[in-house]
């Protein structure tokens, strides 16, 4: 069987080969494939993670490339989709693809979800900018044996989201002039939606957004030393009470879904290049 480490270089050896020239990244960008790029950024080339060894493929993510892109003068790799853990991959398989990226030199990574909001200050439809997590998947990509090579056994998530890089984007956002929704993001491991007492539970344990996919990649990435931010589109509003008076079926609640997200979309594409300059 190969062994972990060999794994990650295997994957990282691959992508190198297929860089572009004079290509070199310090930041990746994780994003859902349906979450739109600003027409700013370049797309120099791209590798299918099917062409990829040891890039664990399901259902949602086998259409998925890495994508060699620049912004401005900026170099950056953008995993365009993603792994979940509710669509039954190890919490490992996700924390390969961070480990790649440690091994391909990147030092931020920022990472784009969908989430649900808890806080009835906000407005779906807008972004969560995330500056602290709660876990409560369940799980954990370090449970194991720990390799020293990728980082310390007993990893200090005090500074898990860099203090630095919400501080440069939050700066874009004001100066756009777009509201700034701090969050508190709740990692759950989905795929059904939450009960009401759910929702209220979770708001009063201190959160403010929820979602299936940020936390994992979040701690591994802090585990191999890559600075992380993070930023929700808000697509689901999950305010206790409220929801027990909803009257959508569930075809209705997709339709507004991606109404959401399309309007949250839009606000991303607004920022995105801004975030990239200075973070």
């Amino acid at each position: 069987m190969i062994d972990f480490i060999s794994k990650i270089k295997g994957s990282s050896s691959v992508i190198g080969s297929m860089l572009p020239k004079k290509f070199k990244a310090d930041l990746a960008i994780i994003k859902g494939k349906s979450i739109p790029l600003p027409k700013g950024i370049k797309i120099l080339s791209e590798v299918k993670y099917s062409e990829i060894p040891h890039f664990e493929i399901t259902e949602g993510s086998k259409t998925g490339s890495v994508l060699f892109c620049r912004s401005g003068k900026r170099d950056l790799i953008i995993y365009n989709g993603r792994l979940h853990y509710y669509d039954g991959v190890s919490m490992r398989s996700i924390a390969h693809k961070i480990y790649v990226l440690k091994y391909l030199g990147v030092k931020k990574i920022l990472s784009l979800d969908e989430v649900g909001h808890l806080d009835p200050r906000f407005r779906t439809g807008e972004l969560a900018m995330i500056y602290d997590h709660i876990n409560l998947m369940g799980d954990n990509p370090l449970i194991g044996k720990n390799e020293d090579s990728l980082g310390v056994r007993f990893p200090d998530m005090s500074n898990a989201y860099d203090k630095k890089m919400f501080e440069c984007m939050v700066s874009v956002l004001i100066e756009k002039k777009i509201r700034v929704n701090e969050s508190v993001y709740l990692g759950i491991t989905g795929p059904n939606s939450e009960t009401d007492a759910e929702a209220r539970f979770f708001r009063e344990a201190g959160s403010d957004v929820l979602g299936y996919s940020i936390v994992p990649e979040n701690i591994t990435a802090v585990h191999a030393g890559i600075k992380f931010a993070a930023i929700g589109l808000i697509t689901r509003e999950l305010v206790a009470d409220k929801m027990m008076e909803e009257t959508k079926s569930n075809k209705e609640l997709e339709v507004q879904r991606l109404k959401n997200f399309a309007k949250s979309s839009g606000v991303i594409e607004q920022v995105l290049q801004g975030i990239i300059n200075v973070i």
